[in-house]
């Protein structure tokens, strides 16, 4: 199928080399020449594991193209809107500018029969909103919410877990998009067709609960820290019952990225306007909680480096909001890197894809190699859980360090293998 998709950021990029990697004839609209430039080239313009052989095969094979001319979607079937929907500047509500600005850049190109499918988060209510917006040109409307990981982003677009369509009654939506979805289909992908509300829905709902799970089990860590408990063998033990489970139990400095934090308050903000923010107050616990974990890893460093940060050597491993990605949107271990330097800490901040984007954010920070910040440190503080972090050898790095204090933000570090090379280990919520 010809297919176009408006915005190439991180969602829109992602899902265009994967529709072309399915077999589809697709072009890329976005209004960022220098992105659309290095898109073009089958250069990502963001790190994203298998998303440059997927670009620079789908250009190569001619299926794939790029561009800043919104009339080069002109005859397309289906238009996948992948655009933005960020938190407002005055507000906790999204941002619907950029979602409305391609809505309306479309209209002219539109044609009867063709699909206009909304991959964005949105608020409840907008899918019905556009719909009588885009009903004039004989175009129809479908909301197919994105799932993807970042990190796993083109294997979940591929061979999702499961497929939304939210679509009006009567329409031919569903067989044009299992046509797009044709192999995901064929694999047998648990495919739900609903309305518009409850596909908008699905998404900031889903994201609202991997936040609440996260925040739950760092609200145990501040309780298991004055206990004496170990939030570790607590996430365990209530993780083998098969209603809990065992993901996102994992206690640390909180989550971030484009998606979670911005959503949860976008949510909050639309069930106010729809007159039931009672429903989901308890997300802006779920929020506060988040955010009090960075307080707290900037505190056990402080406290571990005997009341002050000042002068201080500190080896900070992390940047990225999670490992294989290099977002630094709302990242918490950006976040503590800054906080340590503004108390005066010789902060060297270290990351494997994310110190390029962390220097043009925060330009005020030290950044180097991970044995440069390890160098001398007087403390080391884990933030991001890379592998690579994962994997150092704790005997090796008590030679290196000026002294042995490992602050674990993500309790991702093995404590038996660092406390008997002789660290000091300080996890969050641990024994």
């Amino acid at each position: 199928m010809k297919i176009s998709v408006i915005g190439c950021g991180y969602l829109g990029a992602v899902h265009a080399a994967s529709m072309a990697k399915l077999g589809h004839d697709v072009i890329g609209i976005d209004v960022d020449k220098a992105k659309i430039d290095a898109l073009a080239q089958g250069k990502a313009p963001f790190f994203e594991p298998g998303l440059p052989e997927l670009l620079v095969a789908g250009v190569d094979a001619g299926n794939l193209r790029f561009s800043t001319d919104m009339a080069d979607v002109a005859g397309s079937a289906v238009h996948f809107v992948a655009v933005g929907t960020p938190q407002q500047k005055n507000s906790t509500g999204a941002d619907l500018t950029y979602v409305d600005g391609a809505i309306h850049g479309l209209l002219p190109y539109l044609a009867p029969g063709e699909l206009v499918v909304g991959k964005s988060t949105v608020p409840v209510g907008t899918a019905e909103r556009l719909v009588g917006i885009i009903a004039p040109t004989g175009a129809e409307l479908a909301w197919n919410p994105e799932f993807l990981r970042e990190g796993y982003a083109v294997k979940d677009t591929i061979a999702p877990d499961r497929l939304v369509y939210g679509i009006e009654k009567g329409r031919r939506a569903v067989e044009i998009l299992n046509k797009v979805y044709a192999q995901a289909i064929g694999n047998d992908t648990p495919l739900v067709v609903t309305d518009f509300a409850t596909a908008e829905l699905v998404k900031v709902a889903a994201n609202a609960f991997l936040a609440t799970k996260i925040s739950f089990i760092n609200a145990m860590a501040e309780i298991a820290e004055v206990a004496g408990a170990d939030v570790t063998e607590l996430a365990d033990a209530i993780g083998y019952d098969d209603r809990i489970g065992r993901k996102f139990l994992n206690a640390g400095v909180g989550f971030g990225g484009g998606c979670l934090p911005k959503d949860i308050r976008a949510f909050t903000a639309r069930a106010e306007e729809l007159g039931r923010g009672e429903s989901v107050a308890f997300l802006k616990e779920v929020d506060a909680i988040n955010l009090r974990r960075r307080d707290r890893v900037v505190e056990l460093v402080v406290d571990a480096l005997g009341g002050s940060a000042y002068q201080k050597k500190v080896a900070v491993l992390g940047l990225a909001f999670k490992p294989q990605s290099d977002d630094i949107r709302d990242s918490p271990a950006l976040d503590v890197a800054v906080r340590l330097h503004g108390l005066g800490a010789h902060v060297i901040a270290t990351d494997p894809e994310a110190m390029a984007n962390s220097a043009i954010k925060h330009p005020q920070l030290t950044f180097g190699t991970t044995a440069e910040a390890l160098d001398g440190a007087d403390i080391v503080v884990v933030v991001t859980e890379w592998k690579e972090y994962r994997a150092l050898d704790p005997v090796e790095l008590a030679s290196v360090v000026n002294d042995t204090i490992v602050v674990d933000g993500r309790n991702c570090l093995d404590v038996v293998a660092w406390r008997g090379a002789g660290w000091r280990y300080i996890g969050l919520g641990r024994r």
